[in-house]
């Protein structure tokens, strides 16, 4: 009711001094849609969630699911062979025992074969597992579980991004025991566009080979199923990402490419502009990678009406309009990243690029048109005219210098004309790339802590390709569904144009400055770099001088952003450790009294799975980068299992530290490439045995194991664990990695291991967390880092007792997710973090 009341009073307010101070009248009236908006979040959030009742089913057991395809995916290669797919259904029944239930809920349910699965040999031939269309029926058994964020500050909402596409639940089966029911479910619209996207997604990987085929899924009909993580990382580091992405870009290309193509073919303007809206609103419609382009399309339509009604200096009142659409369909749009890049993109392109534009190079494009004509000179400036005289004279005097050559003609002068408009093009994708680099560097480094150094001259070579690309590919489909000869060609132009830009993209890319990583930017940074925008905009009109201030209080703001490193959020004259949420893996942030600071692991897949999600690069990196940690001091690896050491190559290339602290190491492949990366990277790497104590930014660490004489076997083992204490004067933490009950019964034996908190070994497994080494340490605290209902069974009931009876408080991460713990010297405190 509070936003009910602040949004009348807001109104009132607004009529009240319409008529006397207008522009306050107006900004009070605008305010009041900030409070409606607000009202209409709230309630839309505490709306229950659709279907959330089949939540009672994620709770480990098996059911047998009956439901509908809302979402057809791709079949991808899987992780130990075989084949995986994922595909979004809607359920229709759960029978749980002999009970049937009528739920109906959005399903994200992965799909797995083995290359050992029946359906891989039909007969002695090869037959990997089909794709499920939109509306078929399938029954198939299958184990639930609900979606959870990683609990740390900076971690990415998955659970909010799945409820705003549908899904509630998560669930994973073999594709051999899926059974296709009789019947159809859903529209035939949506049946006809899925079938239309997945036709031309064949049609691409006909016309062009594999690598090339999964950019032009991504680039050209927003299908990135193909794409490869390495692949989705050089075109963020060098500031492409867009183009693997369909957006307003892909919009704009081929709203600019049928007007044209429209116009010359002698239709008016508004024949014209209608088919070209109609085309771009069916490109949305078939890409359907959701608000994105269909934002694009509405900007694109209020574009051309403003331009019909001859009011192109109106655009950014056109822009607000569209912008006022959307958030008055759904405010939530405007606290989304999508949106606000979109906007922001579009709004620095029409309030400040287009104006420079105007003042400097537009006058002359327009000038170097019919270069023949004289009358034609007396509209234009004088210095466009003078321009244009100068030339006409250098065209002559090249065709008398060419007249001894009498097979040669005359160079005339619309080619030089045409040389002079290439070079203005040149200038002018060079000032809107500027600009863009400069303006998205605030919500660049808010969102991806990435400050695209190497983003203008990556763009203005792949922009301009992009324009090639997205016409020729567009052709070239459309074409092979009439011959595939005649699509040869155009197939082949958008072959050279993405070569061009991987080409560019992966030089750039390679260049170390490109990866230039930021933390989140503190409020002050936030608030200058928002009015430096605003301050642009408003002065790019006024005076030559003005106006060039204007654009330097930018680029001071973007490189600011980019360049400056936020105060890190610590407590000094303390030790602080704390136990990242990784789920069912370890990683632990040390911060000493001095602020330096000691990453130990990285987390990582479990049991060394292939897995395109990084735990260094989307769960471990946030964190830091939420705490204002631009780098780090030393990490360490505690052994080589994967669910330590996963993320932690991801970490190196983020944090760059100055040292690598390992045990015992296997030379395995993996750790082999870890090491020698961080090598690469100018990281001392540095072995630590039992025995050695040395001070660390006002701490004491001490290395109970492994000792010097330690012998690795061929693959890592829990017993390799790096086991450290970190003491500040009276307080202190024992760190016991994976160690196992014979390296626990070792460090009893040979050392005082008492300490205040303990990270409790191999995630609460009994294998760890002796009788004898609780009582040897006598914990206060102790701190388990284990994942959600993991199969393993961690941490273990025995383990949980001996904690219990030892009278020792302990935390999980799967219950309260990251867990911090404050040592002054004398005492502990644990603090959770706030969470959604």
């Amino acid at each position: 009711m509070w936003w009910v009341a602040a949004a009348l009073g807001f109104v009132v307010a607004g009529a009240y001094f319409s008529r006397r101070r207008t522009w306050l009248g107006f900004v009070v009236t605008l305010g009041a849609m900030f409070f409606v908006g607000a009202l209409e979040i709230q309630l839309r959030s505490s709306a229950p969630l659709t279907g959330g009742e089949i939540l009672a089913f994620a709770d480990g057991r098996e059911t047998l699911v009956t439901a509908h395809v809302t979402k057809e995916g791709e079949i991808r290669a899987g992780s130990y062979g075989g084949s995986r797919q994922s595909i979004d259904i809607e359920t229709e029944e759960i029978r749980d025992g002999g009970i049937v239930r009528p739920i109906q809920a959005g399903l994200r349910l992965g799909m797995y074969s083995k290359e050992s699965d029946p359906e891989y040999e039909e007969g002695g031939v090869s037959a990997p597992m089909r794709v499920f269309r939109y509306g078929e029926r399938l029954r198939f058994p299958v184990k639930l579980r609900a979606p959870r964020n990683f609990r740390n500050p900076g971690a990415f909402d998955y659970q909010g991004y799945l409820a705003d596409n549908g899904i509630v639940v998560l669930g994973s089966t073999q594709a051999a025991k899926i059974e296709v029911v009789s019947g159809f479910a859903g529209t035939r619209v949506a049946a006809w566009r899925d079938g239309i996207h997945h036709n031309i997604v064949r049609k691409i990987h006909r016309l062009w080979s594999p690598d090339d085929a999964a950019l032009m899924d991504a680039a050209v009909i927003g299908e990135g199923a193909f794409l490869t993580p390495e692949t989705k990382t050089d075109f963020q580091r060098s500031g492409t990402y867009h183009i693997l992405v369909v957006s307003g870009m892909n919009v704009s290309i081929l709203a600019f490419v049928v007007f044209w193509v429209m116009r010359r073919c002698r239709l008016g303007d508004g024949v014209a502009s209608v088919v070209t809206v109609l085309l771009c609103a069916g490109y949305a419609f078939v890409t359907d990678v959701g608000p994105p382009v269909w934002r694009a399309v509405l900007m694109l339509t209020v574009y051309l009406g403003v331009w019909l009604l001859y009011r192109e200096r109106s655009m950014l009142n056109a822009l607000g309009a569209a912008a006022l659409t959307l958030m008055v369909i759904d405010p939530k749009v405007f606290l989304g990243a999508s949106f606000q890049l979109t906007f922001l993109a579009v709004f620095l392109v029409a309030a400040i690029a287009i104006p420079l534009l105007e003042r400097t190079s537009q006058p002359y494009m327009r000038g170097l048109r019919h270069l023949e004509s004289v009358e034609f000179d007396r509209t234009m400036l004088p210095r466009v005219a003078q321009l244009r005289l100068d030339l006409r004279m250098i065209a002559g005097r090249i065709a008398r210098f060419l007249e001894k050559w009498e097979r040669v003609k005359p160079v005339p002068v619309q080619v030089l004309g045409w040389s002079a408009r290439a070079i203005v093009s040149v200038y002018e994708l060079l000032c809107v790339s500027t600009i863009m680099q400069l303006g998205m560097a605030l919500p660049m480094a808010y969102y991806f802590h990435r400050a695209t150094v190497l983003g203008i001259p990556a763009n203005a070579l792949a922009v301009p390709l992009t324009e090639l690309l997205m016409p020729a590919a567009v052709l070239a489909v459309a074409l092979g569904y009439v011959s595939v000869a005649l699509a040869k060609i155009p197939a082949w132009l958008g072959a050279v144009a993405l070569h061009g830009i991987t080409g560019a993209v992966r030089v750039l890319g390679g260049f170390r400055i490109a990866d230039h990583r930021v933390a989140m930017p503190e409020m002050t940074t936030i608030l200058i770099a928002g009015a430096a925008v605003t301050i642009a905009m408003i002065l790019i009109w006024r005076r030559k001088l003005v106006a060039v201030s204007g654009l330097a209080v930018l680029a001071a703001a973007g490189i600011w952003v980019s360049a400056s490193e936020p105060k890190a959020i610590i407590h000094e004259r303390v030790m602080e450790v704390t136990a990242i949420d990784v789920g069912q893996g370890d990683s632990i942030l040390v911060v000493s009294p001095q602020g330096k600071t000691l990453l130990v692991d990285a987390g990582g897949a479990v049991g060394g799975q292939q897995s395109e999600f990084d735990y260094g690069e989307n769960v471990v990196s946030p964190y830091l980068w939420a705490r204002g940690i631009s780098r780090l001091d030393v990490v360490a690896i505690t052994h080589g299992h994967s669910d330590h050491i996963g993320g932690m190559h991801s970490v190196l290339n983020n944090f760059r530290p100055r040292e690598l602290w390992m045990g015992a190491m296997p030379p395995t492949t993996s750790i082999r490439a870890l090491l020698d990366y961080a090598r690469t990277l100018g990281v001392k790497v540095v072995r630590r045995e039992d025995g050695e104590s040395f001070d660390f930014g006002g701490m004491q660490a001490e290395v109970f194991s492994p000792p010097a004489s330690w012998v690795t076997s061929s693959q890592p083992r829990n017993n390799d664990s790096l086991v450290l204490r970190l003491r500040y004067q009276d307080s202190s933490a024992l760190l016991e990695g994976d160690a196992e009950k014979a390296v626990e019964q070792r460090m009893v034996a040979m050392h005082d291991l008492h300490a205040d908190l303990l990270k409790v070994g191999h995630h609460g497994s009994n294998s760890s967390s002796t009788e004898e080494l609780i009582q040897a340490v006598r914990p206060r605290w102790a701190v388990i880092s284990v994942g959600t209902r993991n199969t393993f069974g961690h941490p273990r009931i025995e383990v949980l007792h001996r904690l219990a009876d030892a009278k020792t408080t302990t935390y999980r991460t799967d219950l309260s997710g990251a867990i911090t713990f404050y040592l002054d010297g004398r005492s502990v405190s644990p603090q959770l973090a706030c969470l959604r």
